[in-house]
């Protein structure tokens, strides 16, 4: 099985917090922590699959996006709720879910594009600049400039 670089930094992640939790915790907690770190790495794994697949087109349209995004859901709700049943610490299985954020935050920072310095710019005095809308991210609709 390959992994993405975020969900290596994530394993990372967990495996790191594991035992520190251990150390710093109980047993029960550092466990849970794992256990949700699992459900987050699978959780991820599957959305990140998905995405790939609707991406390329090999999904179909939206039917089939929207059913994997849903099964998705019900089993990881079904999973906590178990997990929730059998004992599992509430605060450290969510710590474990959610760390995913910092190693997706890291990893995109990580796998940005160069900053290129060199790169051609306009003139600031440029009246094309008058053509962009910052708050929309595209091009002015002559249609909104009328109305104002």
């Amino acid at each position: 099985m390959r992994l993405a670089p975020i969900e290596r930094l994530n394993l990372a992640l967990a495996a790191g917090a594991v035992p520190v939790a251990l150390a710093a915790g109980s047993p029960r907690f550092a466990s849970s922590l794992a256990l949700g770190a699992a459900f987050g790495a699978l959780n991820f794994r599957a959305l990140h699959g998905a995405s790939r697949r609707m991406f390329a087109g090999k999904l179909g349209g939206s039917g089939p996006w929207v059913a994997l995004f849903g099964v998705r859901f019900v089993l990881l709700a079904a999973a906590i709720g178990l997990s929730l049943g059998v004992g599992a610490d509430p605060v450290a299985l969510v710590l474990g879910l959610s760390a995913i954020v910092p190693a997706t935050l890291v990893g995109a920072w990580r796998m940005r594009p160069p900053v290129l310095t060199d790169a051609p710019a306009l003139d600031p005095e440029d009246p094309e600049w008058e053509r962009w809308d910052p708050w929309r991210a595209r091009e002015r609709d002559p249609a909104d400039e009328d109305e104002a």
